[in-house]
């Protein structure tokens, strides 16, 4: 559910007409819902409530707007980071140090260092090598930095392949077969508190067996790892729990996830950590565009829009798919493909689809662009970087100000030398 719905023929932002932001704003233009943010944090909590010892960081990658991350702060979020800068927004919006997971496979030492002094909660550690630079830095600081060690357990997600990070072949985390002796030798380092094992199969995942398949192998690993005397206090599971883009399909719910994860985690006697990103800010953005024209095409027309793919880059990069509404429809439909004005054929965002009948000058969305829409947002064809908005009830605020090509001209110089 989502607080996106037309009233008196015109599309809303809960209780904000979208013309309203547009006619202020300007387009294209990402708009939020912060109602739709904090249902869906308090949903997916819920999910986990039968779970004795949980802890929830939102995965910052999917939508790291400040205001965003500030909502769910206050729903009791922590955040997953995979960057300095990200850390920095988490700890901006009011997220405690503490509460703050620091992922990816290239951390470099200067973000290490900088995330020891913070005194993040966790590092999730990609390799036996990362964690021996830890150890170091963590020395030198003389603070221990806490950790999990990241496990590849060669599980197929189902999912695109360009979002896929459980399988052997991908670049995350230590090979299954190998997990039990790295953590051995991680644990004995001076300056590492090593208490857990990570986990995370792919994004936007649309079938939950995958995961318990994992979840199971990290299971028996914990259990090997303890029979060794090891202490295994903390289990992050990651993220990835998919959402609906196509209006109908049916996916599995949080609960069903909560349900599952309860099922094969019920004797474990951990900190179970969650790192859910879409499944929390998805639908609670869309991206507001105007039509340009409609142009006749070989076989249907084409609806060109002034959004383009370096403003929403997912069906550029991954074929995928965005529901596509006019914010005042006139019920009448047709078929037509919808692409933005960048010079090249990629920027198509959909091709003979059934949509409302629009035309040149009328307002359209693209729904479900509340993740991984403004945050892989870029400048490419020396276009403006996409402004965000935020509604809370009747009233709305811009959370990101467009910057225009020539505020990112100015900060490019010519050297002396070109004369």
């Amino acid at each position: 559910m989502d607080y996106f719905a037309y009233a008196n023929g015109t599309l809303n932002a809960e209780d904000v007409p979208l013309t309203a932001i547009a006619d202020a704003v300007g387009t294209p233009v990402y708009v939020y819902s912060r109602a739709t943010l904090e249902r869906h944090a308090q949903v997916f909590r819920q999910a986990l409530s039968a779970l004795p010892n949980v802890h929830i960081a939102f995965a910052v990658k999917s939508n790291p707007n400040l205001a965003v991350l500030r909502v769910l702060a206050k729903q009791g979020y922590g955040a997953d980071v995979v960057s300095e800068g990200e850390m920095n927004r988490a700890l901006a919006a009011g997220i405690k140090p503490q509460d703050i997971v620091f992922s990816g496979v290239g951390k470099t030492r200067t973000e290490m260092i900088a995330a020891v002094r913070a005194g993040i909660g966790q590092f999730n550690l990609e390799s036996e090598e990362e964690g021996i630079e830890l150890a170091e830095i963590a020395q030198a600081l003389r603070k221990p930095a806490p950790c999990a060690l990241r496990v590849n357990p060669d599980v197929d997600a189902r999912t695109h392949a360009k979002i896929s990070t459980g399988k052997a072949e991908n670049k995350f985390g230590v090979a299954y077969d190998s997990a039990a002796a790295i953590y051995a030798r991680l644990s004995a380092l001076p300056g590492l508190d090593v208490r857990g094992l990570a986990v995370h199969i792919g994004s936007q995942i649309t079938d939950l067996e995958p995961s318990r398949e994992a979840f199971v192998k990290m299971g028996a690993l914990m259990e090997l790892l303890r029979g060794q005397g090891h202490i295994v206090t903390h289990m992050d599971l990651g993220g990835g729990l998919g959402v609906p883009y196509k209006a109908g399909d049916a996916l599995p719910t949080p609960e069903d996830y909560g349900r599952m994860v309860a099922d094969v985690a019920k004797d474990w006697d951990v900190t179970l950590m969650f790192e859910p990103g879409r499944v929390i800010s998805g639908n609670s953005g869309v991206l507001v565009t105007e039509v340009v024209r409609v142009k006749r095409g070989s076989g249907h027309p084409w609806v060109i829009v002034d959004a383009a793919m370096n403003d929403l880059a997912r069906p550029a990069m991954y074929d995928a798919w965005h529901d596509f509404a006019a914010v005042r429809p006139t019920g009448e439909t047709f078929v037509a493909n919808i692409a933005g004005p960048i010079c090249e054929s990629s920027d198509t965002f959909a091709r003979e689809r059934e949509i409302d009948v629009v035309q040149r000058g009328d307002l359209a969305v693209f729904r479900t662009a509340g993740a991984y829409g403004a945050t892989m947002a870029n400048t490419y064809n020396s276009r403006a970087l996409v402004p965000e908005v935020m509604a809370d009830g009747d009233k709305w605020a811009l959370v990101a100000s467009r910057i225009d090509p020539a505020t990112i001209l100015e900060i490019e110089q010519v050297p002396d030398w070109l004369g």
